[in-house]
């Protein structure tokens, strides 16, 4: 079975993004050297995100004039666009745009990653998505020590704590990095 993941940032007080679905808010946090976010990455055969977070990423890597730092960042990894509108996409990135739900994309999803894990990159709704269809398998969580008062939620599901196991807990700079193992509402 492949394993999906959502790994992501989120500020203590649960948001992924601000009210202008911006993560300057991330950027100023100093980053650790030493991280576990390459290991990760390599473990990563295909990428799903939804069209907000594809959006904020085409704006600010400036992927219109320099289409290069999507590899540089993802590799020639296949991701995956869940999108209800059209969006731009970089000629030659192996980016795909689907409509529609989880499990109508899944199985292509999973042939892409083969053996290895299907990052859910965001958002929130996104990954509740994942989770509503029983295929989420795991929550990674960077914390930020930086509190907003509203912003884009990182789970907007009610999902209760016989669902999540906490695996680990580590701290990496300024970070708590928390790693839960997901039931699936199937089970």
């Amino acid at each position: 079975m492949t394993n999906v993941i959502y790994y992501t940032a989120t500020t203590l007080s649960g948001f992924i993004a601000d009210d202008r679905h911006s993560l300057d808010w991330l950027f100023v946090v100093e980053q650790p050297e030493d991280n576990s976010f390459g290991p990760f990455l390599e473990g990563v055969g295909a990428l799903v995100m939804g069209s907000t977070t594809y959006q904020w990423v085409y704006d600010y890597e400036g992927l219109a004039d320099d289409p290069e730092k999507w590899r540089a960042s993802y590799g020639d990894r296949a991701t995956f666009v869940f999108t209800t509108r059209e969006l731009p996409v970089p000629e030659g990135l192996n980016i795909h745009l689907v409509r529609g739900a989880v499990e109508d994309h899944f199985a292509q999803i999973e042939s892409a990653a083969g053996d290895r894990a299907v990052w859910v990159v965001g958002g929130g709704d996104l990954a509740g998505q994942f989770y509503d269809a029983g295929r989420l398998n795991e929550v990674r969580l960077s914390i930020a020590p930086v509190a907003l008062e509203s912003g884009a939620p990182l789970l907007p599901r009610r999902i209760e704590s016989d669902a999540l196991r906490l695996v680990s807990a580590t701290v990496e700079g300024q970070f708590v990095e928390a790693r839960y193992e997901v039931r699936s509402p199937r089970e």
